[in-house]
């Protein structure tokens, strides 16, 4: 498989290694990215004026990526405004509160429901759900709002979407591209995942309860929109506690809904943001009366400035990143090798067509080629590429083709699909009112010590 790398593929990889780089030493990568972007535009086009065009021609395309995410995170951040200065949010988390009573059932229990949860409407739409409930749970039982945003993003965007094992999207990419029935993935999958999900999530429990025990990480450290909020004697207890049941209904139905109409991604968000601002507007005008007209608006706003405040330090990161994939064609034009499938595949499979054949560099490998592919942020635009590579590597070593399909589509969801790169475990970050950045901080550790020994265990297993 021989793959052509230009100068544009070789400053991809130098961006890639200061922008990780400057993350790491918790320095702003805005400047970075958009050097990044400029260059990469002009190396492509010899182009001054394009150049710069490209700038924001890429932040635009950033944007327009996100936008899903930006409405939903700020409509609901909106709706748990109007809930806690109406009080309905004391009455709707009593339940959870005599249950989760400390740090460790907080992580373990919220970080549990999202993986269930988000095997049946993947994570974005699950954040949305819990976030609003039981991170006022979670912070009052002492676990501070960092590990809440942890537990629900391993748990979801990791584990959960990373095995797929109800939608089956990634596995159907991944087992077509290697010619394997998707029922041979998952089988390969099911100790690959459990290896990575108990490993990652162990050793990011462990490096939470040591850094909360040496007072790095707070309890309270880190605020949430609900927190901000006083609550107003705007309701009557009996109304509070109708809204208490009627709102958690209103979202169970439409968990009836995504199952009954097989809802699912941005479908199954819309659903779900739809009927947030629905609770929205009926809570403002029965709690605001006449004024609700311009309450509800009011939330509307308070909703979008967090939403884009949040948002607006990855967009120029996401747009770097973007032209890894097919937003190179789309933002800077068709520059790239007719036989390039964008920047990040070529470098996969540059680096699969480089390395010998054994079964222990053939999991290496696998493992090398998902995450690059993963750094485009989406995490399922490379697991066709892991597909295709473990199917060569498994007919050239003799067998494993689906351990390594599955250890090529774990790694690439892990790392693209929403625990490393910023932009992709935003929902999490921004329902719990955290950096991104700082999450993705966080996650590094673990996640590369699970990718390590899973990747051990898929030498054993091929």
């Amino acid at each position: 498989m021989e793959m052509e790398l230009t100068a544009l593929h070789w400053i991809y990889v130098v961006f890639i290694a200061l922008i990780i780089g400057f993350m790491v030493k918790r320095r702003d990568t805005t400047l970075i990215c958009i050097i990044g972007i400029f260059l990469l535009a002009l190396v492509a086009t010899g182009s001054l004026a394009s150049s710069i065009s490209g700038i924001f021609n890429s932040f635009i395309f950033a944007i327009t990526e996100l936008m899903s995410t930006i409405l939903i995170i700020s409509i609901i951040v909106a709706m748990s405004t109007v809930l806690t200065k109406s009080g309905i949010n004391d009455v709707m988390i009593a339940p959870f509160a005599k249950f989760i009573k400390n740090p460790t059932l907080a992580f373990w229990v919220i970080g549990i429901v999202m993986m269930m949860i988000s095997w049946f409407f993947w994570p974005s739409p699950a954040v949305a759900l819990l976030g609003a409930v039981l991170l006022p749970v979670a912070l009052r039982a002492g676990l501070p709002a960092l590990g809440v945003a942890m537990a629900m993003n391993l748990f979801g965007h990791g584990i959960a979407l990373s095995g797929d094992f109800i939608i089956q999207a990634a596995p159907k990419l991944t087992g077509d591209a290697a010619s394997i029935p998707v029922g041979d993935v998952i089988a390969a999958s099911i100790p690959l995942v459990i290896t990575m999900g108990v490993v990652t999530t162990l050793s990011a429990f462990i490096l939470l309860k040591r850094d909360m025990k040496l007072g790095r990480i707070k309890a309270d450290n880190e605020g949430f929109v609900q927190d901000q909020t006083i609550s107003e004697n705007l309701l009557t207890l009996g109304q509070k506690k109708f809204f208490a049941v009627f709102i958690p209904i209103a979202f169970l139905l439409d968990v009836l809904a995504l199952s009954i109409l097989k809802l699912q991604g941005g479908d199954a968000t819309a659903l779900v943001g739809g009927t947030a601002v629905f609770i929205l507007l009926i809570l403002s005008l029965v709690a605001h009366k006449q004024q609700g007209l311009e309450k509800s608006t009011g939330y509307l706003i308070q909703g979008f400035q967090f939403g884009f405040k949040v948002f607006g330090p990855v967009i120029p990161i996401a747009a770097f990143f973007y032209l890894g994939d097919s937003g190179f064609n789309q933002i800077i034009g068709d520059y790239l090798p007719k036989t390039s499938l964008g920047i990040v595949n070529d470098l996969g499979a540059a680096l699969a067509a480089s390395v010998p054949l054994t079964k222990e560099i053939a999991a290496v490998t696998l493992t090398g080629i998902g995450a690059i592919t993963g750094l485009d942020g989406s995490g399922f635009s490379g697991i066709s590429l892991a597909g295709s590579v473990a199917k060569l590597f498994g007919t050239a070593i003799g067998g494993g083709t689906a351990t390594l399909t599955a250890l090529g589509q774990i790694t690439a969801i892990w790392v693209g699909g929403g625990t490393l790169i910023p932009w992709a475990l935003i929902p999490a970050a921004a329902i719990c009112n955290v950096s991104p950045f700082e999450l993705a901080r966080r996650n590094l550790l673990p996640v590369t010590i699970g990718l390590a020994v899973t990747t051990i265990v898929a030498m054993f297993l091929i």
